[in-house]
């Protein structure tokens, strides 16, 4: 299955499987490119929030008209800072940012639930290696990679370049079929 990316100087389709690596500095404007992700030619898309919760989620869905109907949501922020939850069909929790089983466990019941054309924005990888460490990061990223494989599904992985040392940051490159890079200005170096 192709997938078309509608977001600048990408190519205009990549295969299922495919993994993308949205590098950017710390301050960098990552919604207007996560949002032109989930956009495109899509069934329905999981969002995974390690940076915020799932009503901030939905609140940057509604400004950048993202058909929210084509929405899941995983809050990994909300049990642990003990705030109230509104379960739905459409948002799921974990205990707490760290989850990485959860995490996966979760993402591969999304892509299990769902048919057609399937994305997965993970924001943020650097979030979830504050509270897990690299090592459990990249693990996950791995794990998520090879169910996106195994359901000829596509993601969008966020990282700040900023955060992490140069060699954590191939690590993660390595594991990836196309990165965006992000400058400060909002311009984009792609590789594919």
């Amino acid at each position: 299955m192709e997938y078309a990316l509608e977001i600048d100087d990408t190519p205009e389709t990549v295969p299922g499987g495919t993994g993308i690596l949205l590098l950017h500095p710390s301050t960098g404007e990552t919604d207007r490119i996560d949002t032109e992700f989930l956009k495109a030619d899509t069934d329905h898309f999981l969002v995974i929030s390690t940076r915020t919760t799932a009503r901030e989620v939905k609140q940057k869905l509604e400004h950048y008209d993202v058909d929210e109907a084509k929405a899941d949501i995983l809050d990994t922020l909300s049990i642990e800072r003990g705030y109230s939850r509104r379960s739905g069909e459409n948002v799921h929790y974990v205990a707490a940012p760290d989850d990485v089983d959860g995490i996966v466990e979760q993402v591969a019941g999304f892509l299990d639930d769902h048919d057609g054309k399937l994305r997965v924005s993970f924001d943020s990888v650097t979030e979830l290696a504050y509270y897990a460490g690299d090592d459990a990061a990249l693990e996950a990223v791995e794990r998520i990679m090879e169910e996106l494989a195994a359901h000829d599904a596509i993601g969008l992985f966020h990282l700040s370049e900023e955060v992490h040392d140069d060699d954590v940051v191939a690590q993660f490159r390595d594991r990836f079929d196309g990165v965006i890079d992000l400058a400060e200005d909002g311009a984009t170096t792609v590789e594919f």
